[in-house]
């Protein structure tokens, strides 16, 4: 059967286009860092985003107070959290991951692949994808907060100083 109930698409058409509205306003007044899925934390947050927008556009059983209250909170707490990062580095580094060094120099460091619980293969692969055929090429592999790979050159590495290495874990 194509439509069950006529009441419910209308409903649907309704909180969909003012759930809408309101998460553009929630996401303006957050700012860009709402979305921006820096690392797990943010990521997290903007699946759960999703997730909230769904249950208000197909569920019946949710108000869309309660849809908007819980949308609000969320993209409130990103924004609270965001503050918070930027004002103490204490707080930041309980809540964040830190990029973390798994190749340097040429070298594999397999005690920060079981660390991170990334295999040799994995690793080998993320080589390949950076246009890598020999390790001894690679100046780092970098996994960022955030689970990305990012593979540096030796000749990226050669200069110094390496200001964009700084926050990284060794």
């Amino acid at each position: 059967m194509w439509i069950d109930d006529p009441h419910a698409l209308w409903r649907a058409l309704a909180l969909g286009s003012i759930a809408y509205f309101l998460l553009i306003l929630f996401l303006r007044v957050g700012g860009k860092r709402t979305l921006a899925k820096l690392n797990a934390f943010d990521f997290v947050v903007t699946v759960a985003i999703g997730s909230i927008l769904a249950n208000i556009l197909t569920s019946t059983s949710l108000s869309l107070a309660q849809g908007v209250l819980a949308l609000a909170a969320l993209v409130g707490l990103q924004a609270l959290i965001s503050w918070l990062s930027v004002r103490s580095g204490r707080f930041q580094q309980a809540i964040r991951a830190r990029p973390r060094f798994l190749v340097r120099n040429g070298e594999i460091d397999d005690a920060a692949l079981a660390d991170e619980r990334v295999t040799r293969g994995d690793l080998l692969q993320v080589i390949r994808t950076g246009g890598f055929a020999r390790i001894e090429d690679v100046g780092a592999v970098v996994l960022e907060a955030d689970g990305h790979f990012n593979v540096l050159s030796s000749e990226a590495c050669a200069r110094q100083p390496l200001t964009a290495l700084e926050d990284v874990a060794r």
